[in-house]
């Protein structure tokens, strides 16, 4: 397989990454702006969140996810998407120590999960955002 071939097939996945993520964090966000009943037994610790936590744990989501696609969609600004994937990365981690007092592992697990693709997300669209220079003869313009 050819390298250009290879990078491109490494940027859809990362653009597919971007958007399942961010499909995650407004469904998360959500949740936290409206907290509904019944929520799931694994989910159930949004009950223990004040009100104030709810809205900037939402608004932090809802603004990383637009974070991650908007910047890219619109082809403004792209090293916008690597700095909302750095900033869901403090949250996840924020969250892992907030499950960490209370003991549950599985959503500790599932933060730095999270947190670890969206690092790499970060890298990645940092890299990819960088300008291109100009090579003439060898030397950098």
């Amino acid at each position: 397989m050819s390298q250009a071939l290879t990078r491109d097939l490494g940027t859809r996945a990362v653009g597919v990454l971007r958007w399942l993520i961010a499909a995650y964090f407004l469904f998360a966000a959500t949740v936290h702006f409206v907290l509904p009943a019944n929520l799931p037994q694994p989910m159930a610790w949004m009950y223990d969140l004040d009100g104030r936590m709810h809205l900037v744990a939402g608004a932090a989501e809802l603004l990383g996810a637009l974070g991650l696609v908007l910047p890219r969609l619109l082809g403004v600004y792209p090293r916008l998407t690597a700095a909302a994937a750095a900033g869901l990365v403090l949250v996840m981690l924020s969250a892992a120590v907030w499950h960490l007092g209370r003991g549950e592992w599985p959503s500790i697990v599932g933060n730095l999960i999270m947190a670890a693709l969206l690092a790499y997300v970060a890298m990645r669209e940092w890299r990819r955002g960088r300008p291109r220079q100009a090579v003439t003869a060898g030397v950098a313009a």
